[in-house]
């Protein structure tokens, strides 16, 4: 097999996608970010809506700014946030729609 017929991701770009797996990976980040396709929140919005602290969304909201997930704006004292990342809620909404497909199926793979 010739390596020269085949094309290769950067190790950068492997990186990015990794992360952005990563962040996905994480249930409460899934919530957050599914939340944040709908509407622009505030911390306390986003912990009353998905019953976790405010401490708890603050840490998942701050590793998912770093990486442009997300982005905040300051209206007095409060920060509201929403997505930053339209390919990233794509992939979401995509991987949300494959497990129902899945879950009415009965969970049969192909």
């Amino acid at each position: 097999m010739d390596k020269s017929n085949h094309s290769f991701l950067s190790d950068e770009t492997t990186q990015n996608v990794s992360s952005i797996f990563k962040a996905l990976a994480d249930p409460t980040r899934l919530r957050i970010l599914y939340l944040l396709s709908q509407e622009e929140c505030s911390v306390s919005h986003i912990s009353e809506v998905l019953s976790l602290s405010q401490s708890a969304i603050s840490h998942q909201l701050s590793f998912l700014r770093n990486l442009r997930l997300v982005k905040f704006r300051r209206s007095a004292n409060t920060l509201y946030y929403s997505c930053d990342d339209e390919h990233v809620i794509s992939l979401l909404i995509q991987a949300i729609e494959h497990a129902e497909c899945d879950h009415r199926r009965g969970g049969e793979h192909a």
